[in-house]
């Protein structure tokens, strides 16, 4: 019975994150595909060659991302964007969603900041809990002011969705800088703490169980965050 279980449980470690990524690669081509409802009736690819090619939405928001880069690019593509960026600006409730959305964006997208390209730990929602959390601005203006000692704002995500989470400013000397890269965090959050990242550091460290425990081969005391108050 033992062994008809693992022999159950071995097929489903196989057949589940195959359906899985299958499921997943089907839902994005399947979505993406409706960009191709942008094109007339007449000049769709399935009424041209009378036959549905999974894919070619990608191709074509491909094309037309590289097209709009190309333009805006140039002189005269900036003076564009700049200019229907003013006039979003006069519009109320949209100004207000397209700023953060272009903020947000920028931040992700571009390598012109450090933001989400730091993993570390804090102690949080309270001291001896301990969270990941991305870096996301180390420039706070008047916070840094106030507070009177430097602080960083970080992400905290939630999980299994990283994108939802709180943002919270943290002193600096209450934070601990991690090795693991971001997106080895994620994968980290998204399954939640499943798949831990391997720390190269970690198979160099080899002690002797054997011996009691000296200032030579005695492992270094884990890095702990410094108390800080909890809202």
């Amino acid at each position: 019975m033992k062994r008809l279980r693992t022999y159950l449980v071995t097929g489903l470690l196989v057949w589940v994150p195959l359906g899985i990524t299958v499921f997943l690669i089907k839902f994005m081509v399947e979505f993406v595909d409706q960009t191709l409802l942008l094109i007339p009736t007449d000049f769709r690819p399935d009424n041209v060659l009378g036959m549905h090619i999974p894919g070619l939405g990608i191709v074509l928001s491909v094309a037309v991302l590289l097209v709009t880069g190309l333009l805006a690019a140039n002189f005269l593509g900036r003076k564009l964007v700049s200019l229907w960026e003013s006039w979003l600006q006069r519009i109320p409730l949209v100004r207000s969603v397209y700023s953060a959305a272009k903020s947000f964006a920028e931040v992700v997208l571009t390598d012109n900041t450090d933001s989400f390209k730091q993993v570390m730990l804090i102690e949080y929602p309270r001291k001896g809990l301990y969270s990941l959390c991305f870096q996301t601005s180390t420039s706070l203006g008047e916070i840094q002011s106030r507070t009177g000692e430097e602080v960083v704002c970080v992400f905290v995500p939630t999980t299994p969705n990283p994108t939802s989470g709180v943002m919270i400013m943290v002193p600096r000397q209450d934070v601990v800088v991690l090795d693991m890269e971001v997106e080895e965090a994620v994968k980290m959050v998204v399954s939640l703490g499943v798949v831990v990242p391997r720390w190269p550091k970690q198979a160099g460290v080899q002690v002797d169980k054997t011996e009691p425990p000296t200032v030579g081969n005695q492992p270094s005391p884990p890095a702990v965050a410094k108390d800080w108050p909890q809202p």
